[in-house]
């Protein structure tokens, strides 16, 4: 073979035909090509189409809004040139299946080129076996990696199909212009807003709706377990630092919460709780059992004065102002004019409002399925009761149908869980490292050490994860995982909506634009999804 018959082959064009394809058949291809160029030339000018981006992270055009064609690449590319050793190791057809049309769309596939659906439920009750075996998710992503506008999209879009959603503590205000927004079958979505110019009120040791699955016994023990583990925890957090409870203020804990119930006829709060202990430090008593149990109110009544009349006076120490109602698509209660008083203000009311949502969602058979966004998260393991806590609703969630959305910036968000190499803390990480559903988003090149070594991703991964765009994220699905883009495939209207910018914020407060405007249109017209429910 002569150089310049070399050189020729070097540069030949690889031209891959299906061989049972008759000549009729190719030439009729050729001329649909010919056709889709000539729509493309025609509809962009030849000076403009040059200038084009071709970010694949960068849609072009309408996309998925008006059912075009959404790759966001040009259709008309160079061929691909190469040598005959390059060539004969191209496999052209080979690519994941994807994770089909189940549940609402959220991104593009970044890998397969195709629309990527994701539900929590669907995917724990996929066939395959090799899908998710919780319905919990973690978000981590750094600050402005698109990690809140993507799970306001996940939860936006689910609306269609039956979900609901409940952000229990929403310390930046910035999820009530997505409840305001939402509206399904006429019924719009709940906000709650606790301190600042607000006079509502929510009483953490609520009862709570009666769970439809237990008889009378069973629903006692639940509810006495739930207030108790909530008071103690209440107390604990604002111990932090110190040491923790000890059995003798576990113990004198319930024995002021049982008076309480029962003075109160079942209906106790925090102001009654305060009042037995005051009233058990103040007295002098014969009883020696009364005297023990007047000995653990050195530490645990302080803690209620803050609720009485205190930093959190108003919010949390009467009956409740407010209920959730239960029909609503989303239900925010916005605590960001606490966590303006002060961190531990804010954390205490996030551990409130916790525990009085969960007595609100604990009804089994209610056949509800329910996002509970924690934004934050880390603020509810503040001591190791919550952690426990914590721990055991991550458990019970396939049993109640809910899907527990814990949003962190990093890993290391968890080193504010206890002292390094305490139980807190492993636990916490242990917590995390549990939770299958995993989207990560662009992280700092510190937490390296911390995605590798804490929730075992892969090097070659981590790497692919610090050099993502905004709104890209690794959605790792049980054994599965998936590069996705989500805002991708968002409308202005949907952008402009998830936004967490500050104007978008002041809107939130506001009210006003996001209250009517999204009024005046069907769900099934805002969302480029199919409208159905289970």
């Amino acid at each position: 073979m002569g150089r310049q018959d070399r050189r020729r082959l070097k540069t030949a064009v690889a031209v891959f035909v299906d061989s049972s394809d008759t000549k009729e058949t190719r030439k009729e291809r050729r001329r649909r090509i010919q056709a889709l160029r000539s729509r493309i030339d025609t509809a962009v000018p030849e000076d403009t189409r040059a200038n084009l981006p071709i970010n694949p992270t960068t849609p072009l055009g309408p996309g998925v809004r008006t059912g075009e064609y959404f790759n966001p690449i040009e259709l008309n590319q160079p061929a691909n040139q190469g040598s005959s050793v390059s060539v004969a190791g191209i496999f052209p057809f080979q690519a994941d299946s994807g994770s089909g049309h189940r549940g609402p769309l959220i991104g593009i596939d970044l890998v397969n080129d195709n629309l990527w659906h994701y539900s929590p439920w669907d995917a724990y009750q996929a066939e395959s076996g090799s899908e998710a075996f919780s319905t919990n998710i973690l978000v981590i992503g750094a600050y402005r990696a698109g990690k809140s506008g993507t799970i306001k999209l996940l939860v936006f879009r689910s609306l269609a199909f039956g979900y609901q959603a409940i952000v229990p503590s929403d310390s930046k205000g910035e999820w009530g212009a997505l409840a305001h927004a939402a509206v399904v079958n006429g019924k719009q979505g709940q906000v709650i807003r606790l301190g600042g110019a607000s006079d509502q009120r929510v009483n953490p040791l609520d009862r709570g709706p009666r769970s439809s699955s237990s008889n009378d016994e069973q629903d006692e023990i639940l509810v006495m377990l739930r207030r108790r583990s909530v008071l103690a925890s209440i107390v604990a957090a604002t111990l932090k630092g110190q040491h923790p409870l000890t059995p003798q203020e576990h113990s004198t804990l319930t024995w002021a919460l049982d008076r309480s119930i029962e003075e109160t006829n079942d209906r106790p709060s925090m102001r009654s709780v305060h009042g037995h202990l005051s009233w058990l430090a103040d007295t002098r008593h014969e009883s020696p059992k009364l005297t023990k149990l007047a000995a653990g109110t050195e530490r645990t009544l302080p803690v209620l004065e803050r609720f009485v009349a205190g930093d959190l006076q108003g919010l949390f120490e009467d009956e409740s102002t407010v209920s959730i109602d239960a029909d609503a698509p989303i239900v925010v209660v916005d605590t960001s004019a606490l966590f303006d008083r002060s961190e531990e203000a804010g954390t205490i009311a996030q551990i409130c409002t916790s525990a009085w949502t969960q007595a609100v969602i604990s009804d089994r058979n209610a056949k509800r399925r329910r996002y509970i966004i924690r934004e934050e998260g880390w603020r509810d393991m503040a001591e190791l009761s919550a952690l426990q806590n914590y721990q055991q609703w991550l458990k019970l969630s396939r049993h109640y149908g809910i899907a527990n959305v814990l949003i962190l910036h990093k890993m290391a968000d968890f080193d504010a869980v206890g002292p390094e190499g305490s139980a807190e803390r492993s636990l916490a990480y242990s917590i995390a490292g549990d939770i299958e559903n995993k989207f990560v988003f662009r992280q700092n090149t510190q937490e390296y050490d911390n995605l590798t070594a804490k929730l075992k991703i892969p090097p070659s991964q981590v790497r692919q994860i610090m050099r993502l765009s905004r709104g890209c994220f690794k959605a790792f699905v049980g054994t599965k995982t998936y590069d996705i883009d989500a805002f991708a495939t968002s409308t202005e209207w949907e952008t402009e909506l998830f936004s967490t910018d500050e104007a978008v914020n002041d809107a939130a407060v506001a009210g006003d634009e996001f209250a009517t405007t999204p009024a005046d249109y069907e769900l099934d017209e805002l969302l480029p999804i199919p409208v159905g429910q289970e």
